[in-house]
């Protein structure tokens, strides 16, 4: 199995571009909302919780992050918690509330980040790895406690594999090199 640092370099080499980056700290939480949303029906009462196949993906992501990583898996964990129990609130509106909010999430959000790879100039990394449909919220998670000082030595191994972050010049392809 890959280890964090593996994961998050991997994801890396497609996001160097600070704006690509910056849309997706926008456009990926639309994304995990949005299928959060979709996914928060049928709800089925398992005792006092209820539980859809939202809470089901969620649980298995969590898991999946908290074996990468235990102090950023816990900060998944509540992030898609928050994002689970929204979920569930729009899944008892009306149908056309609760399609409106979840497609109307998904389609924005992924938007964002087709015109962040354009400014990137590559492909997202999905194509080429399913599994960086999982990463990418982790990859923004990691690049905000990083912008906050945190995580440092991960940080470092990041930059160390996968280079440090950019303004890619459009007009000729160059990039200049600058620090977070």
């Amino acid at each position: 199995m890959k280890t964090l640092v593996d994961q998050l370099s991997q994801y890396a080499l497609y996001h160097r571009d600070k704006r690509n980056i910056a849309t997706h700290f926008v456009g990926i939480p639309m994304i995990v909302l949005g299928v959060a949303i979709l996914l928060g029906r049928p709800q089925f009462e398992v005792g006092a919780m209820a539980l859809s196949p939202a809470a089901i993906v969620a649980a298995v992501a969590c898991l999946y992050y908290l074996i990468l990583s235990l102090p950023l898996g816990l900060i998944m964990s509540v992030l898609f918690g928050v994002a689970v129990y929204c979920s569930h609130a729009l899944a008892a509106e009306s149908t056309g509330i609760w399609l409106g909010a979840g497609i109307g999430l998904f389609v924005v959000g992924w938007i964002f980040q087709f015109v962040g790879h354009y400014y990137e100039g590559k492909k997202p990394a999905f194509v080429d790895d399913l599994m960086g449909l999982a990463i990418g919220p982790l990859f923004v998670v990691a690049e905000a406690c990083f912008m906050l000082g945190m995580f440092r030595t991960l940080e470092a191994d990041i930059v160390a594999r996968s280079g440090e972050t950019h303004i890619r010049d459009m007009h000729s392809g160059a990039s200049g090199s600058v620090k977070h």
